[in-house]
């Protein structure tokens, strides 16, 4: 009986060290194609977010988090970015605009992303019925243009749902 309370203690602190984490299967907005996975996981700085996706357009493009975990209509129904602060200001992750503001996504000349990025502002704790997309240009972090300049949604993924 004495040995309960430093097992329940031993199960306690291994349970703490574990990360929470998360994984969003990435299609094409056309629906045709799977394009890879991001995997996101909880660290000290914040939400670690690492991509592993190919067959997308070589460039930056706009990454962000969205309201609604359908990807339908070519990524529109997944609605606007993500928001609960109701700031409706487009910052960037580092910014105190919404918080659906990813780092861009680096694609390299092979059509291939896989650096990963970094949201301070997020846990995956938040990312239950979110959706996950990459838009075709890149992110200036600004409302001008209207959400940055990202343009056209190209990929999607459920998250956390």
């Amino acid at each position: 009986m004495k040995k309960l309370p430093l097992i329940l203690c031993g199960v306690l602190t291994l349970s703490s060290v574990h990360a929470d984490k998360v994984r969003s299967v990435i299609y094409a907005t056309d629906g045709k194609k799977e394009l890879g996975t991001v995997n996101f996981e909880d660290t000290k700085y914040g939400l670690l977010i690492t991509p592993e996706l190919s067959s997308l357009p070589p460039g930056l493009h706009g990454f962000h988090l969205h309201q609604h975990p359908d990807c339908g209509d070519h990524g529109m129904d997944a609605g606007g970015h993500f928001d609960p602060g109701k700031t409706n200001t487009h910052q960037g992750p580092y910014g105190n605009g919404h918080l659906g503001d990813l780092p861009v996504l680096a694609v390299n000349g092979d059509g291939q992303a896989t650096t990963p990025v970094l949201a301070p502002r997020l846990k995956t704790s938040d990312l239950k019925g979110l959706s996950v997309m990459v838009h075709a240009g890149g992110d200036n972090y600004s409302d001008n243009p209207p959400l940055g300049g990202g343009g056209a949604r190209i990929a999607c993924g459920k998250v956390g749902s």
